[in-house]
């Protein structure tokens, strides 16, 4: 026999709804993460709207429609994920989500909805082999309630499958819906305590995120024009940054890199490195006592992402540095970096003095300290350079008497004749910075920067480039300043005597930078999302499980909570301790028992009662059905026990009325016993207020 026919309807829609936001809810978390390109998630956007439309009361797509979906894909699309940087997953995942989204499409039976639901199911395992942030939690997050649904309403449809046709309870799926619901919470809750109690290393996910690091290509000792540029066209983060001063700090550069030859198209740093011992265990002195400065310092930890770069950023003069398991290098400019980078997220602490502007701040050495061969190396021109170029020079430093002077002329005539543009020039341009001195006159840092370096050094002052990151974005959720590939950026290094190396910053102010996005908020709490999710997921180990617990300890004494306290005092036996506990906690446990016991002896039945009584009301107030019906006679049956009337198994509804004494309750009974085989067996639906006022009638006599 077939299933019932609407409650078999109603639940089906209900399979259906949970089987469609089971995909679509992977392919937006799996759009979040970044794995999908435009033309896969416009074709998996079709076919699910396809699906919408079957809901709808469309006809079904035909099956050819699937393999035109999947052949479009691949024609579009599997060259390019196959073999980018995420190899075989990232083009993995979204053909199976684009195939779910084609079978869910054309299904016509209950085989092809299983093949959509197992599609999934593959595709969020293998999002859990390669995905290390939140994205994969928010897929997780939506498929179990979805996946629950979908089973538990199969299951349903199953049993119905011979039933006998009855008129079907209209609540059944909201009801459903809650009941898969509540287990699907529950085991995400039993999930995240299980995260949460049992330490884990996060080495198994470094290794599958290694390979996925950002290109930090323009930190090494090698960087050509226009670089930089391309990295600041990104917004992924690069590093969390928490720094701890007495006072707020903001707008510092954080150096990654020193750059002194420049060939004319090419900056580099030939000089060689050498490994630095720890003074302890993990701590590198980067300078000695003699050469440590007063002024301003400020100590900072630093959590870089997964990248292809070994360099370390600093902000002003790096004097300490603490890490452990990675050996350290430096060269003879002072920059610091790692030996090899190590996979996942790496983390280090620093302790640097700040740099004061020249104008305000004394001399710090004696004229001339710069070596000889690093003043000769710091100010060599490139044999190519365009003769304006150092023409351009002396004529904006013509007025200027002192190495300060210069380094400032020429920095404001960067920033203040000169335009800001993320447009980079056409790579085959023969000489770039001519053409950005003369022709474009606009540009990023990197042409700023190098500009200013070059007509510093035909002036005569000695000058490098530093490249690393400026400014970030102070997130207040987490404390920390996020850094992103946007925020790269050049600037200038001179020598200035009796001060040392001073930072010039030539290049003006970007225009699109300080305004206000609609999104800057949104993107805070998905980074202090994605943070958190490092933190306490993917590197979590005993020790942050301990930092857990000092947490929740505090938080307990916040709350005026010692139960430790006062149950582990030392210097007292164990009886002393369990009678200072129960003269401080006796009375309160006592009622607590007591609330527990009484909960357990009485609480299900008084919850049957009110959810009982409920449902009766409910009835009384709609259109009663064949399913009320029963509920009804079983409130009238409760009244009569009441009063010692109790009807016997064997008994029918209108034997029961006869038997009772003559009188004005059993003329009520017997009405409303006859109302009772009329709505239950005769599908008659009888006066719904009569019923009611028979019920509060029995119910007063």
């Amino acid at each position: 026999m077939k299933r019932s026919g609407a409650a078999a309807s109603s639940i089906e829609r209900f399979f259906e709804i949970s089987l469609l936001l089971l995909v679509s809810s992977g392919a937006v978390a799996a759009s979040i993460c970044g794995w999908w390109d435009a033309p896969a998630f416009a074709l998996a956007a079709i076919a699910l709207a396809w699906r919408v439309a079957r809901l709808a009361g469309a006809r079904p797509a035909p099956r050819a429609a699937v393999a035109a979906v999947v052949a479009a894909w691949c024609g579009l699309s599997l060259i390019g994920p196959w073999n980018g940087p995420r190899g075989l997953l990232g083009a993995a995942i979204p053909l199976l989500y684009l195939a779910a989204a084609g079978v869910l499409a054309a299904a016509r039976t209950g085989r092809g909805n299983l093949a959509a639901a197992l599609l999934s199911f593959a595709a969020l395992v293998a999002e859990a082999l390669d995905s290390s942030g939140p994205g994969f939690f928010l897929a997780l997050a939506c498929f179990v309630p979805c996946a629950v649904g979908a089973m538990a309403a199969a299951e349903i449809l199953r049993s119905l499958e011979g039933a006998a046709v009855q008129t079907p309870a209209r609540r059944l799926p909201l009801r459903l819906a809650l009941v898969a619901g509540s287990a699907a919470l529950g085991i995400l809750l039993l999930a995240g305590g299980l995260f949460f109690l049992l330490p884990r290393t996060a080495d198994a996910a470094q290794r599958w995120t290694a390979a996925h690091g950002l290109r930090l290509g323009a930190f090494s000792t090698r960087v050509t024009l226009r670089e930089i540029g391309e990295l600041k066209a990104s917004s992924q983060p690069v590093m969390h940054i928490t720094i701890y001063s007495p006072r707020p700090v903001a707008g510092l550069k954080w150096r990654g890199g020193l750059l002194t030859d420049f060939d004319g198209r090419e900056w580099t740093n030939p000089e060689p490195a050498a490994p630095i011992e720890p003074a302890a265990s993990g701590h590198f002195a980067l300078l000695s006592p003699d050469e440590r400065r007063p002024g301003a310092h400020i100590s900072y930890d630093v959590e870089l992402e997964p990248a292809d770069s070994t360099a370390l950023f600093f902000a002003g003069t790096p004097e300490s540095l603490d890490l452990r398991g990675a050996a350290v290098l430096r060269g003879a400019s002072g920059v610091a970096r790692l030996a090899s980078r190590t996979p996942g997220i790496f983390r280090y602490s620093a302790y640097s003095r700040l740099e004061e502007a020249p104008e305000r701040s004394r001399a710090l050495f004696r004229a001339p300290s710069l070596d000889p061969d690093e003043a000769a190396r710091d100010s060599r021109l490139p044999a190519s350079l365009d003769p304006r170029i150092r023409q351009l020079a002396q004529e904006w430093t013509s007025g200027a008497a002192t190495d300060i002077e210069r380094a400032r002329a020429i920095e404001t005539r960067l920033r203040n004749g000169y335009g800001y543009t993320l447009e980079l020039p056409p790579a085959g341009t023969r000489d770039p910075l001519a053409s950005f001195l003369f022709v474009r006159r606009r540009g990023h840092c990197e042409y700023f920067a190098t500009a200013m370096a070059v007509m510093l050094r035909s002036s005569g002052v000695p000058a490098r480039l530093a490249t690393g990151f400026e400014s970030g974005l102070y997130n207040p959720l987490t404390g920390q300043w996020l850094i992103r590939a946007s925020d790269a950026h050049a600037w200038v290094e001179a020598w200035l005597p009796g001060r040392g190396w001073t930072t010039f910053d030539p290049t003006p102010p970007d225009p699109d930078r300080g305004a206000a996005s609609s999104l800057s908020g949104f993107a805070l709490y998905l980074d202090a999302a994605r943070t958190f999710w490092s933190h306490w997921v993917v590197n979590f180990d005993p020790n942050r499980q301990g930092m857990l617990a000092d947490r929740f300890d505090e938080a307990a004494r916040l709350a005026g909570i010692r139960w430790f306290d006062s149950i582990w005092d030392t210097g007292n036996t164990w009886e002393q301790r369990a009678e200072r506990w129960l003269r401080r906690f006796g009375a309160w446990a006592a009622l607590a028992a007591l609330a527990a016991v009484g909960l357990w002896r009485f609480g299900p039945r008084a919850l049957r009662a009110l959810v009982f009584r409920r449902r009766v009301d409910r009835a009384r107030r709609s259109a009663a059905t064949a399913a009320d019906a029963t509920l009804l006679y079983r409130r009238m049956l409760a009244i009569l026990e009441r009063r010692g009337y109790h009807k016997p198994a064997w008994f029918t509804p209108a034997e029961f009325a006869a038997s009772l004494p003559a009188g004005p309750l059993a003329a009520a009974a017997a009405e409303f016993t006859a109302a009772y085989n009329a709505l239950r067996f005769g599908c008659r639906a009888p006066d719904r207020v009569r019923m009611g006022a028979l019920l509060e009638q029995m119910s007063r006599w």
